[in-house]
């Protein structure tokens, strides 16, 4: 059986995240060791496949889902792990499906959330801080809040990590179902 470069840059990243996933259930951390070279192994397949123009596209998937995420690194509401790890995600699949992973990503952690939330008989309390976050925000713009943050030892925390690799292996399936 013989893979196109495609296949075998949805391989790589699929392989990947299903770690990077396992690895943040087990431990709550998804490491530089996993997304420093995950993020160059990208870039160094679209650049042997694609050459300038592989390459500068994994950039700019990389770039685009740091920067799309920022500010929750900023405030404290999405881990520094995460973050570099939808990065390297972006060096793997490039700006466009980064967009796509990112958005399945967010339903699936949101789904996620939902049932923790219920699982935890935290729905009123979760709310009420949902509520917070807003009216910060709507108050004072764009920053932390120190009782509704990672940091909090009462909050909610569920591994990104696996929505993110469930985010990935959904949207390389809805590319195989395509018409």
């Amino acid at each position: 059986m013989h893979l196109n470069s495609g296949e075998t840059i949805w391989a790589l990243t699929i392989a990947f995240t299903l770690y990077a996933g396992w690895l943040d259930n087990a431990t709550r951390r998804i490491p530089n060791w996993l997304t420093v070279p995950g993020a160059f192994a990208g870039i160094a397949a679209h650049s042997m496949t694609g050459g300038w123009h592989g390459f500068l596209m994994s950039i700019e998937g990389a770039g685009l889902g740091l920067a799309i995420l920022l500010p929750l690194v900023i405030l404290r509401a999405l881990g520094a792990g995460d973050w570099k790890l939808m990065g390297a995600i972006g060096a793997m699949v490039g700006p466009a499906m980064l967009v796509l992973v990112l958005l399945a990503s967010i339903l699936v952690a949101g789904a996620m959330a939902v049932a923790l939330m219920i699982r935890e008989r935290r729905v009123k309390a979760t709310l009420h801080n949902v509520a917070i976050l807003l009216s910060g925000f709507f108050t004072f713009g764009l920053r932390p809040n120190p009782e509704v943050s990672l940091d909090s030892p009462s909050a909610l925390k569920l591994p990104f990590g696996v929505a993110a690799a469930i985010g990935t292996v959904l949207c390389f399936m809805a590319t195989r179902w395509q018409v």
